[in-house]
């Protein structure tokens, strides 16, 4: 293999690529990345592949020159050390000889140790498993959006999913497709966050538990809002290819799905709130930022007292060793009684940092019920709330 890269378009594939990949295996090619050289009559690209057995990721670059087609399968941590190094170099040089890679600039020249490509695991396309194959059955949901509408709904649930928690149910986000409606939902069993949008087309209802890795990955790959992505839902996997043509895309992403049951997310949300307050976002935001600078880990919560009278809240926080701080915020809108209850305010500013919509609304019930977090009629988020006594 003999390829030249524009050098900022190899960077960013790597990175890209390298965040699939296993960093420390049994199995060292899962270490690796995968870069196969090709030419056709319509042009040439340079294909990198990576994975860690779990999840693949496979990037195309245009815009190469191709002098001799081929593969190499090359250490990804190196690979990319090297490729960041080179920041004077407007092209690389990548020539492969046997299982050794020759990277070279203007004045350097780096030889690799790696492996033979024929090792690497074979990496199923979208086609293969949207359309199935005599060894697995054809994917029972397909659709197509935008990466934008993807980047919405990961970025207004990814940040409820649990980490690392025994019940491996809730460390991925669940995907519900029920005709034009599309829902992420995820929860760490302290909070719930739920967005929804609307998508073309109808198809049978289906659901499956993304893991959370995957979708960190798949917003890397979302830098143009417009562009497409098609979604192919199997039994044990899903795949996410970005392009106009899911046989040509120039990024397609798959991955196992999460084993196991999702709880009963509709029983979670709160029904029959009678305390509606209305905020605007970027002055709560900024009180309960304040508020939280007075707390530790003995005293987590943040103090929120509702008074209709004067439509206000008051938010209070008390350290020991530390004191105390007291931050006093004009509502929009209140309708209810007075109320005081306690949240983690990291919670709380969790979801604020995800949400556009210049106002919200919270529901309450009482100081031991949840409280339910609204902004316009896509996304919900529930949080239990902390005992402060």
């Amino acid at each position: 293999m003999k390829v030249i890269c524009e050098r900022a378009a190899l960077l960013e594939a790597v990175n890209q690529v390298s965040g699939v990949v296993a960093s420390r295996s049994p199995r060292p090619q899962l270490t690796c990345i995968k870069l196969s050289a090709t030419k056709t009559d319509e042009g040439a690209e340079l294909t990198l592949s990576g994975t860690d057995a779990e999840i693949s990721l496979t990037v195309r670059i245009g815009r190469v020159d191709v002098a001799q087609e081929g593969t190499a399968l090359i250490p990804a941590d190196k690979l990319r050390q090297i490729i960041s190094a080179e920041d004077n170099e407007s092209t690389l040089t990548l020539e492969t000889s046997g299982e050794t890679t020759k990277i070279k600039g203007e004045d350097a020249l780096f030889s690799l140790h790696g492996f033979d490509p024929a090792d690497f695991p074979a990496l199923a396309d979208y086609k293969a498993i949207a359309e199935g194959s005599a060894a697995s059955a054809a994917a029972k949901s397909l659709f197509v959006t935008e990466a934008g509408v993807v980047d919405s709904l990961i970025s207004r649930t990814l940040f409820a999913a649990a980490r690392e928690n025994s019940r491996y149910a809730i460390n991925g986000v669940l995907m519900v497709r029920d005709g034009k409606k599309l829902e992420m939902i995820a929860t760490d069993g302290r909070r719930l966050a739920k967005s929804t949008v609307t998508i073309s087309g109808d198809g049978e209802p289906t659901q499956c538990i993304i893991p959370s890795k995957a979708l960190s990955m798949i917003q890397k790959l979302t830098s143009d809002t417009n562009e497409p992505v098609h979604i192919a839902i199997t039994d044990n996997q899903a795949v996410f290819a970005f392009g106009d043509e899911p046989s040509d895309s120039r990024a397609v992403l798959t991955t196992n799905l999460v084993e196991g049951t999702f709880p009963p997310y509709d029983d979670v949300i709160p029904r029959d709130l009678d305390i509606k307050v209305t905020f605007n976002r970027d002055t709560l935001a900024s009180a309960v930022k304040r508020a939280a600078l007075l707390t530790n880990e003995e005293s987590r919560g943040v103090r929120l007292s509702f008074t209709a009278e004067n439509k206000q809240l008051e938010l209070s926080s008390r350290a020991p060793e530390m004191g105390e701080a007291n931050i006093k915020v004009d509502l929009v809108a209140y309708d209810g009684n007075d109320i005081e209850i306690g949240f983690n305010p990291t919670f709380i500013t969790d979801a604020l940092k995800v949400i556009h919509d210049p106002e919200i609304m919270i529901e309450l019930k009482a100081a031991n019920k949840p409280g339910l977090f609204k902004a316009g009629n896509d996304f919900l988020y529930v949080v239990m709330p902390v005992n402060l006594s």
